[in-house]
């Protein structure tokens, strides 16, 4: 006996999940656009033959793999990962990371924009009282989460450094998640920083840490405020698509009946 929590968010069209120009696009199609569709593959047959006149439902999708939930692949960050080997694909990725203990760091408290530090990270994990060991998987709830769907989502949260990051696969974490569009600082934030510093190493700053140690991690998680901070299991097996950078997923927090 398990309890299971969604932590994904609905593939939506006709919402600001993403940037303009990178949102995806559904075309529904039901029962009675497409009953002569049916019809077609089984001639001599009417429309009064199918029940209720109905054919079937399907839809027509177009989007990217970053869109909704996904689990992004080394190779989304750079061509290498592992100081200069082949960054592996989303195919590629190995099931075992896709499924471990859970941790959930709380960064609500962030202002939009802050880039979270290695001292951040210790800091909660004290808070919380959880040591991590390997193949942990630590899921970011910022304040983007209760933003999905909202014109501001896409620029809202806080994001993780370049040192952050590597202060988590240091210690053997391969994937993490988090419920803001990106796992870095919301680009406008960056673009500003960037503005004031001329540093072109704060852009895509987290995400690039992938380029010296490989890793996945979640985008647009949802629900987290909903789990505590340690004492589940995460499943987030992405869909294998060849070759590709990313692959979405269904991510879910599994607790054992005595645990919930």
């Amino acid at each position: 006996m398990r309890r299971i929590i969604d932590l994904s968010v609905s593939l939506q069209a006709g919402i600001p999940s993403d940037p303009p120009g990178h949102l995806p696009e559904i075309d529904y199609l039901d029962h009675a656009h497409t009953r002569d569709d049916l019809l077609q593959f089984f001639p001599g047959t009417r429309v009064d033959d199918l029940p209720d006149g109905e054919g079937w439902a399907i839809e027509r999708i177009q989007l990217s793999t970053h869109n909704g939930t996904h689990l992004d692949a080394p190779y989304h960050y750079a061509s290498t990962m592992d100081g200069g080997q082949r960054a592996i694909t989303i195919d590629e990725v190995p099931l075992d990371w896709c499924f471990g203990r859970g941790v959930k760091l709380d960064f609500r408290h962030f202002d939009d924009g802050y880039v979270v530090t290695a001292d951040d990270i210790d800091t909660e994990l004290d808070r919380i009282g959880h040591t991590l060991a390997p193949f942990d998987i630590v899921l970011v709830n910022t304040s983007a989460g209760a933003r999905y769907g909202h014109d501001d989502y896409v620029n809202t949260g806080c994001g993780m450094g370049r040192d952050a990051t590597l202060h988590l696969l240091r210690q053997g974490v391969r994937v993490t998640g988090t419920d803001a569009w990106s796992w870095d600082a919301p680009f406008v934030y960056t673009a500003q920083r960037y503005a004031e510093t001329g540093d072109a190493g704060i852009i895509w700053e987290g995400h690039r840490a992938g380029r010296d140690i490989g890793y996945c991690h979640i985008e647009k998680l949802g629900n987290l405020e909903s789990i505590p901070s340690s004492g589940f299991q995460v499943a987030c097996f992405p869909v294998k698509i060849h070759k590709a950078s990313a692959g979405w997923t269904r991510a879910v927090a599994i607790f054992d009946e005595e645990q919930a």
